[in-house]
């Protein structure tokens, strides 16, 4: 008699891992949820009359190649907390509140408490976006994955005001560029940065780094900035966010800039964490490429008008975010102008 055990799936690991995560993830039910786990399908019932014409935002993510190093040190508990992030923080730049997450886990063997591991951590993101984990997939497929790994995808819905998305149309010449200190490479460039510091010459995990070992210094969760940008319009009429993300400067910023205009930045106007330039300097990697791979220190980029600058600063630091005035919104000459300039 063959079961499915024999080929590989075991059903009673799942239950078990659902049994391990049930505290946790019902500790981010927000009031709008109602369903419980183990449906076939999560419910949530917003309160519509909070709302005069409401628009629902959504985004998906995972945390790539940066699981790699959560594999070779053994340290799961912050990469579920990496996937939240990833795609709350896109949510929050179009003005989105965040208000359900669901996760996707798939393993080659379930190993119900290092899956349990994982899942905490994206319960503990969660709850620090304010939104709810209530639904996601645990996939066991036999000789897909290497022993001991898995992938993780995440899925994000959030809500916003029609006359309140941020959309960056409003942006013009003499606009300001406010940014926002990451934690680190957050969840960006970590196929470059492996290939760096595990190449056959370089420094290993091991290495001491900043009173760490470089690898725990790598895996630093990626920041969430939901609560301080929630908290900056209340009071400030931001004009559009940038999330410093796969593809750096060059590629984000001009996602959201109008046509015709173009934005100067200042590489020395905030402070790099001494990371992007020990990365830097292990490959001689161009300045050109780290901004285009790296947050280099900045996770959000956020567009106000002049007169709000000081305003938006104050706000963003009251709210215990470390942040810089790094440049400016200036007219494009044309089409084949470069929309992000970099001033030494």
């Amino acid at each position: 008699m063959t079961t499915y055990k024999d080929a590989g799936v075991d059903i009673d690991a799942g239950n078990r891992v659902v049994a391990l995560i049930k505290k946790a993830v019902t500790s981010t039910f927000r009031p709008e949820v109602c369903s419980d786990l183990g449906g076939f399908g999560a419910l949530f019932h917003p309160d519509w009359r909070r709302y005069k014409d409401p628009v629902l935002v959504s985004c998906t993510d995972g945390v790539g190649t940066k699981l790699k190093l959560a594999f070779l040190m053994g340290k799961l508990d912050t990469v579920g907390l990496d996937l939240v992030a990833m795609s709350v923080n896109d949510l929050i730049v179009q003005g989105a509140e965040p208000l359900f997450f669901l996760d996707y886990f798939a393993t080659g063997k379930l190993e119900p408490e290092k899956a349990a591991t994982v899942i905490e951590g994206i319960a503990r993101g969660c709850r620090m976006a304010g939104c709810s984990l209530i639904g996601g997939e645990t996939a066991e497929m036999p000789d897909f994955y290497p022993d001991g790994e898995f992938d993780l995808a995440g899925f994000a819905v959030g809500i916003v005001e029609r006359d309140a998305i941020i959309h960056g149309k409003t942006i013009t010449p003499g606009d300001c560029l406010v940014g926002l200190a990451s934690s680190g490479p957050h969840s960006n460039g970590y196929s470059l940065i492996r290939r760096l510091v595990l190449a056959e010459n370089g420094p290993g995990l091991d290495a001491p780094f900043a009173g760490k070992t470089l690898g725990e210094v790598l895996l630093e969760p990626t920041k969430i900035y939901v609560a301080s940008l929630l908290t900056l319009f209340k009071s400030v009429p931001v004009k559009g966010i940038v999330h410093i993300t796969g593809g750096g400067f060059q590629e984000n910023i001009p996602r959201i800039l109008p046509a015709g205009v173009k934005v100067s930045v200042s590489r020395k106007s905030w402070v790099w964490p001494p990371i992007f330039h020990y990365l830097q300097s292990l490959g001689s990697v161009p300045m050109e490429e780290m901004m285009r791979t790296f947050n280099c220190g900045l996770g959000m980029v956020v567009v106000v008008a002049p007169e709000f600058l000081e305003q938006t600063m104050t706000v963003l630091q009251a709210a215990g975010e470390t942040c810089w005035s790094i440049g400016q919104v200036l007219q494009r000459g044309g089409e084949g102008e470069e929309r992000v300039v970099f001033l030494d």
